[in-house]
């Protein structure tokens, strides 16, 4: 039987002890009304489309998981070439963001770094902006002059590493692409959409440069008897782009201008692991079968429709994942959605 969009649960929410910095613009805008009222109010993530052993998610009415559902019918959901080319599986992961505090300043390996485990990947990124308090932005790359010994010899004194940081103020809509070896930390008062890319049945991995000098206690609350977060210098100085530009530079090679690609259509990130458009508005078009897509509805709603009479409504705050193998009509209501899906083969 060919397989049709699946709306995913919307509580695949990480613990707090895993995101100290969340905030709760997940729970009280975003997921109004939809997760459990037992869920804890702080939210950090929101795994929206996973299939990453960490927290995978599961089909809103039966509960199967997302990777039992795609190994099913990995060509159906997936096309013949991106099933071939990952395995039978998706490397997408698709998160919702939110914080309160500053995350902590890291840096991704590349895939095929030889010293990643048999059950690890790299995990190249996007930011999609959904929502920013005044001053709040992202620490992107180092400023100009600074040197691998330069942030050496800061990391040995604890810091503050900031300092040595592009800060880059940000707003809704903006959008910005994080490779491999860019040191990088998602600022205080941002909600964002993040698309990933992660080999199939493995971890992304991320290395921690420094984490503002924080103490925490065992339920991730912050407290001067607590302890720090586990940090990974050597790693992180050993995967860092030191060849890439400084300063402002750096900052533009990060930074993607949208484009308009339809009525309603903007693609935002155009990258060799994904495609992220951005849907928006109240508009009507065709999704063509050959490739699945993982939709985040983040305002107004969405119904999508196939052949044979099949229709699933989205709204604020809810996702699905729709399959290759089906055509699917697109009607926006004052909607704005993220769609994501892997680069074609």
């Amino acid at each position: 039987m060919m397989p049709t969009p699946v709306k995913l649960r919307p509580d695949n929410f990480t613990p707090p002890t895993r995101t100290p910095w969340g905030g709760t613009r997940i729970r009280e805008h975003y997921k109004a009304g939809l997760a459990p009222a037992d869920e804890p109010l702080v939210v950090g993530e929101s795994w929206e489309v996973s299939v990453e052993p960490s927290f995978p998610s599961r089909a809103a009415v039966d509960g199967v998981s997302l990777w039992d559902l795609i190994a099913r019918d990995p060509v159906g959901w997936l096309g013949a070439a991106a099933a071939q080319r990952y395995g039978g599986q998706s490397p997408l992961l698709v998160k919702l963001l939110d914080s309160a505090d500053n995350l902590s300043v890291q840096v991704h390996p590349r895939d095929g770094d030889p010293a990643l485990a048999d059950d690890e990947s790299g995990k190249p990124e996007s930011w999609v902006v959904l929502d920013a308090a005044p001053g709040a932005g992202f620490y992107l790359g180092f400023r100009d002059g600074v040197t691998r010994r330069d942030v050496a010899r800061c990391l040995a004194t604890t810091g503050p590493l900031d300092r040595l940081m592009n800060f880059v103020p940000v707003a809704a809509g903006d959008a910005f692409v994080i490779r491999a070896g860019t040191p990088h930390a998602i600022g205080a008062g941002v909600t964002l959409v993040e698309p990933q890319f992660v080999n199939p049945g493995r971890r992304g991995v991320t290395y921690r440069f420094w984490d503002w000098n924080r103490l925490y206690d065992a339920d991730g609350r912050r407290s001067p008897d607590g302890q720090p977060r586990q940090l990974h210098v050597e790693r992180s100085l050993a995967v860092t782009s030191w060849d890439a530009p400084r300063g402002a530079a750096f900052v533009e090679t990060c930074r993607v201008t949208p484009r308009s690609v339809a009525h309603g259509r903007e693609l935002v990130v155009d990258w060799p692991w994904f495609q992220v458009e951005r849907w928006s508005g109240s508009a009507a078009f065709d999704l063509a079968s050959g490739t699945m897509w993982a939709l985040v509805c983040v305002g107004g709603s969405v119904t999508l429709s196939c052949p044979g009479g099949f229709s699933l409504s989205l709204r604020r705050g809810e996702s699905a994942v729709v399959p290759a193998a089906i055509d699917v009509s697109v009607r926006l209501h004052g909607a704005t959605l993220i769609a994501t899906r892997t680069a074609q083969p």
